[in-house]
C-alpha cells in the first residue's frame, strides 16, 4: 500500500503530465494557426463520437464542447492514474535497490508503450496530429514529471540512475 507522500506525488506527478500535454497542444495548435482546444475537440470526438473519416479533418469543424470536456477528463484521469503507478514504482525502487533495474525499464517501457497506444489510436488524424507532436508532448510530461520527482525525493536521480556510486 502506498503511504501519503507516494500518493500526493502521484496525483502531483499526473497532473503535471496533464498540463504538460494540454499546454503542448494548445500552443501546437496556436502555431499551426488552429482554433483553441481544435486537437483536444478532434480527440473528443474521435473518443466520443465515433470521428473516423480524415477527410473531415480538411473542412471547418464545430466546436463539441461536451466532447472536449469528456475527453478531457478521460485525459485527467489516465494521467493520475500513471502518476500514481509510477511514484509507486519509484518507491518501490527506494525501498528495494534489487528493483531499480526493473522499476527503469517499465518506466522507459510504459513511455514508448503510451506513445504508439496514442499514435495507433490516433492514427485516422495523423495529417493533423503528427508522431512527432505525440512523441514531444509525452517526452515533456515525462520531463517535467521528473523534475518534480527529483527535486521532492532529493538523491533519487543518483539512486535510480544505470551507474550508482
Amino acid at each position: 500500500m502506498a503511504d501519503h507522500r507516494t500518493t500526493r506525488d502521484g496525483i502531483v506527478v499526473g497532473l503535471i503530465g496533464y498540463a504538460a500535454v494540454a499546454v503542448f497542444y494548445s500552443v501546437f495548435d496556436q502555431l499551426a494557426a488552429r482554433p483553441p482546444l481544435y486537437t483536444v475537440d478532434l480527440l473528443g470526438k474521435a473518443v466520443f463520437r465515433g470521428l473516423r473519416d480524415p477527410g473531415v479533418l480538411f473542412f471547418p469543424l464545430q466546436a463539441d464542447v461536451a466532447a472536449i470536456f469528456w475527453y478531457n477528463a478521460l485525459h485527467l484521469v489516465i494521467a493520475l492514474a500513471i502518476g500514481l503507478v509510477v511514484t509507486a514504482l519509484v518507491a518501490s525502487a527506494e525501498r528495494h535497490p534489487s528493483r531499480r533495474s526493473l522499476v527503469r525499464f517499465v518506466i522507459a517501457a510504459g513511455f514508448i508503450v503510451t506513445v504508439i497506444a496514442v499514435g495507433v489510436l490516433t492514427a485516422p488524424m495523423r495529417p493533423v496530429l503528427p508522431w512527432w507532436s505525440i512523441v514531444l508532448a509525452n517526452a515533456l510530461a515525462t520531463l517535467l514529471a521528473g523534475a518534480y520527482l527529483v527535486r521532492q525525493r532529493p538523491g533519487l536521480w543518483r539512486r535510480l540512475a544505470l551507474v550508482t556510486g
